[in-house]
């Protein structure tokens, strides 16, 4: 590709700051860094027509974790690193709304709660019996106690009629999260540069020197790689891709479903948006075989989808899906996010453990913050 000289003038010449990836994390970083730098030239480099990961492909959750999903941690991860990681996602939520403002994301704090399944009884039992143990864990991050038990009234079938509820949980409209960003970025004098791949960098002496797919080549003074589930094609970190498959169904008439809902420690999830269910999840059904960047679906993941909205969720109604669709994550042997200094100029804000929404901002944030 052969390049005119504005162009090469006015998107590739001096720049200071490039960023690869297009989703929260890697524009969160540019706000911070034009903060930090207000006369520095950022250049956002994205593959994909749009952010290729799950930035604009989530379910909306603005949540931290359930407590199944906190005392499975627990298993693999310190107490302290447990609260360590409620904390970031939580002041990373906040630093979402201050950023963007609750009305530009539709950001309703709605409550989550976790169902169990019948068949789930004992996993439901040690919930019921740790859950003071968790809630005294975390009460220093939040104003009162986080998890309580509560009966649920929705007409789910096969579920214990008892679940646990925190009202610290919320939900957003990722579309409106991910337009604003880009609004903002821009109206900041940010470059987006939208259908241009990363193919290779190397470190010079005191710049980076970049090539992209279509063979266009630059030098920038710091490279900052924010590309997440896909990071394991340029780095070589603790990271793989994980994908999430999700559903979501046609206007449901008369749906009185309101709030967030987990199930399997958190592997399934659910909620209300505009009417209608937004069902995702059943990555362990096949874990290795979601170990992929592929943004397909397959049959037995979307079978299982399927049977949960019309055997649990809505047994008794007749409901018809719209459009199904996937993303990818970046997880890892830990869920501590990955946020370093590589080399001198160098970074990356990586493996966000499928808490992207919750704790993107602030790691793009954390990550400027190292240059």
């Amino acid at each position: 590709m052969q390049l005119s000289y504005w162009e090469i003038k006015s998107w590739f010449t001096d720049v200071d700051f490039t960023i690869v990836g297009s989703g929260i994390v890697g524009l969160n970083c540019a706000l911070i860094l034009r903060k930090k730098y207000p006369k520095s030239k950022i250049l956002v480099l994205e593959r994909g027509m749009l952010p290729s990961g799950a930035s604009t492909k989530n379910a909306g959750f603005a949540c931290f974790g359930s407590l199944s999903e906190i005392l499975d941690d627990l298993q693999s991860h310190s107490e302290e690193e447990v609260f360590q990681l409620v904390k970031k996602r939580v002041d990373g939520l906040k630093l979402l709304t201050e950023t963007l403002g609750d009305k530009n994301i539709d950001f309703q704090l709605n409550g989550g709660f976790e169902l169990f399944r019948n068949k789930d009884e004992q996993l439901y039992e040690t919930c019921l019996d740790q859950i003071n143990t968790i809630n005294t864990l975390l009460k220093p991050i939040f104003p009162e106690k986080v998890f309580g038990t509560v009966d649920h009234n929705f007409g789910f079938q096969n579920i214990i009629r008892q679940s646990f509820f925190t009202p610290f949980e919320g939900q957003i409209d990722t579309g409106k999260m991910m337009t604003s960003l880009i609004k903002k970025s821009t109206e900041k004098g940010i470059f987006i540069l939208n259908g241009a791949a990363l193919a290779q960098f190397s470190e010079q002496l005191n710049y980076v020197s970049i090539q992209l797919a279509n063979n266009i080549e630059f030098k920038t003074n710091k490279l900052l790689i924010a590309t997440n589930g896909f990071a394991n094609e340029i780095l070589k970190e603790n990271i793989q891709p994980a994908r999430a498959q999700v559903i979501i169904t046609k206007p449901i008439k008369n749906l009185k479903i309101k709030g967030n809902f987990h199930l399997d420690r958190g592997y399934n999830y659910f909620r209300s948006i505009n009417g209608r269910i937004l069902l995702g999840g059943g990555r362990n059904l096949d874990l290795k075989g979601e170990e992929t960047t592929e943004q397909s679906i397959t049959t037995n993941i979307q079978t299982h989808l399927e049977a949960l909205l019309n055997k649990v969720i809505l047994p008794n109604t007749h409901v018809e899906i719209e459009t199904r669709w996937s993303g990818t994550m970046g997880v890892g042997s830990q869920k501590k996010p990955i946020v370093k200094q590589l080399s001198d100029n160098v970074f990356c804000g990586i493996r966000l453990g499928g808490m992207g929404v919750a704790i993107g901002s602030i790691i793009g944030k954390d990550m400027a913050e190292l240059t």
